[in-house]
Formats: C-alpha cells, structure tokens, sequence
C-alpha cells in the first residue's frame, strides 16, 4: 500500500501510514480473520447468526464492540450462486506491505488483520451468511485479485471513480474526506471557505492531492489580498512536533489518519481534534469510499443491500464509532454514485 499513502494521484486511496506505527502487515496474502462467532444452538447469539468483534486486537486504535449479526435470507438470495454456494465472501485487502492505522494493519497479537476496513468486510459477511476469507496483499495486487476472480469484492479505502467504473462496479460505504487537526486547545474550526483559513500556517504532505486543494485556497486568498502559509516537513512526527510547539496552526491530511492521531493522543498533554472535514473530490462532489467487485458480477447490489441493512439496523453507525470515523457516515449505500471526474481522476 506504499503507493497508496498521502493521496499522491486520486487512484489511490485516502490513507497516509504514519511512522509511528511500528506494528506492520505479514509479509504475504493473509486469510487470517478476527473473531467471528457463528451461533449454533444452546450459545448465546441467535441461531444463524454472527458476532463480529469490531476493534479488536486493535492496539487502542479503536473502542471494541461486539455486535451481532444475524444472516438476511433475502439479501443472501441476490448473491450469484457460485457466491453463495461457495459459502465464503474473499475480501481484498491492498494494505501490505506496512499497513495504514486505522484502516487496516495487523493486530496485537501480531497476527490477525484488524482496522475499519477488515470489520466493515467482516460485518457484511455475517449479513450474507457468508464466512469473511481476508486475502491481503500489495495495493496493486489488490486489484489483479479482483480482476482474476481471486477475491469477491475489495474493502480497502478504494475512492469511487469514474475512471475505476470501466472496470469496476461500485457499493458506496463511507465519505472520502480530508480534516484539519488541531491542538485540542485552539478554538479555530474550518468553516468550508478559504477565507476561514486566512492568516493561518497549515501544513500538508508534498504532492498530495491536499496540498493542490490547499494551494488553490491559497490563490483564492492571495487574491484578496490576504495570506495562507503552507509549511512541508518530512514525515508525520516532525508535522506533529510542529503542532504541539505552535509552528503550524493545523494539519491538513487524509481524515483517516488525523481520527486515528487523536485517539493516540487523547491523554496526553498535546490532545488533538478534528477542526473540520473537505471532500477529497472537491467543493463540488462529495467523495465515496466504496466496496469494488468485477464489473457486471452481480455482487455490487447484494453487497449495498447488506451495508444498507447495517445502516438500518445502527450497526453501521457502530462500526464507525468504534474507529472514530462517524464523521464519515454516508445515508445510504448506493450502488455505482457519481465518482471522481475523469478530468481529476
């Protein structure tokens, strides 16, 4: 996932490794899964159906929560029979070779695959009464898997894209944005303009797909005769050293990694906070992480019909609490929404 980290070209997702995550991915494809307990009679979860522990092994990342799922016949029913009759959902993963907290990385006890993006893959499994198979690998081989039929459908921060949809279909599951963080102590917030930003130091990582958006604020300001500084450092610890010691304001940066960085720091005398999320895709479009299946495999409406079953059931808004990323919460699944223009793909 090496190429996948800080938005460098949007075909990629929005995540950033931080460095000071020492825990790393297992060398080769995983089919490890976390704990999934199918219930059987006499034990405590409903016949057919599966408790899912989200946030678990996660390394304090996330507040563990066990939630129980049952299996949905009729949903089930949608899958393609060779699917169903399989009975296992293959999930492709692109996080090897260091993994991205908290979308995926490996768990404490040094083996099994944990993150936001595991559990969601997890969680719809258990509503497809379907075992959830991890299959982990490069970002690029993420999709050759997919592509070859290896694995079912991709749970990996994969952006929505028009460019992907040739190739691809879509079931939307969580936004596509970017944050500003900031030491819990300031007062300011991001109010969706560029005058809300006028006077302030920001920094953002160099050829990012935040730095373009952030340089274009920058000319908006300038304009007006008002000023936007943007400050680059090397790697996140020394953007976080700048933070704490009043060098930069905030720090604008993929809002996976900034939810993750604030519960590192909750109880520690620099706490952060989110001042304030922006559409990776832009003012104009909200950007869609979306789970990626073959295009015309028949999967893509079972899989929005499972999310959206999540989501009625207030699972969904479970699993993102639980990975501190509520503020990501989409309505609905929608199956192959408007993606990232061709022209900024």
């Amino acid at each position: 996932m090496s190429s996948a980290v800080s938005r460098r070209v949007r075909l990629i997702p929005a995540t950033a490794a931080l460095s000071a995550l020492a825990i790393g991915l297992t060398a080769c494809g995983s089919s490890t899964t976390a704990k999934t307990v199918t219930a059987a009679a006499g034990a405590s979860a409903p016949v057919g159906s599966t408790v899912v522990a989200v946030g678990a092994l996660s390394n304090g990342a996330a507040t563990e929560v066990d939630l129980t799922v049952p299996q949905v016949d009729s949903i089930r029913a949608e899958l393609p029979a060779s699917v169903r009759d399989s009975g296992e959902l293959t999930i492709g993963l692109g996080l090897l070779p260091t993994g991205s907290a908290p979308l995926g990385y490996t768990g404490s006890d040094q083996k099994t695959l944990t993150g936001s993006e595991p559990d969601i893959g997890r969680l719809v499994a258990a509503v497809l009464g379907l075992k959830p198979v991890l299959s982990n690998a490069t970002w690029d081989n993420l999709f050759v898997g997919i592509d070859s039929g290896k694995n079912d459908v991709g749970f990996s921060n994969i952006t929505d894209t028009e460019q992907r949809k040739t190739k691809y279909d879509f079931a939307s599951y969580r936004q596509d944005n970017l944050g500003f963080e900031v030491l819990k102590s300031s007062t300011w917030n991001f109010d969706g303009t560029a005058e809300s930003l006028a006077g302030k130091t920001v920094a953002v990582g160099a050829g990012t797909n935040q730095e373009k958006i952030l340089e274009k604020w920058q000319s908006t300001l300038k304009a007006e005769g008002k000023t936007l500084t943007i400050k680059y450092y090397p790697d996140g610890n020394s953007t976080y050293l700048a933070l704490d010691s009043g060098k930069i304001d905030a720090y604008f940066e993929p809002n996976p990694e900034l939810a993750y960085h604030i519960t590192q720091t909750a109880k520690t005398p620099n706490a952060t906070r989110s001042a304030g999320k922006f559409s990776g895709a832009g003012a104009s479009l909200q950007g869609l992480i979306a789970a990626t299946t073959k295009k015309g495999d028949g999967l893509a409406k079972p899989l929005a019909d499972a999310i959206n079953y999540l989501i009625k059931t207030g699972d969904y808004a479970k699993w993102l609490a639980a990975w501190n990323l509520s503020n990501e919460a989409v309505p609905t699944s929608l199956v192959n929404p408007p993606g990232l223009p061709l022209t900024n793909s």
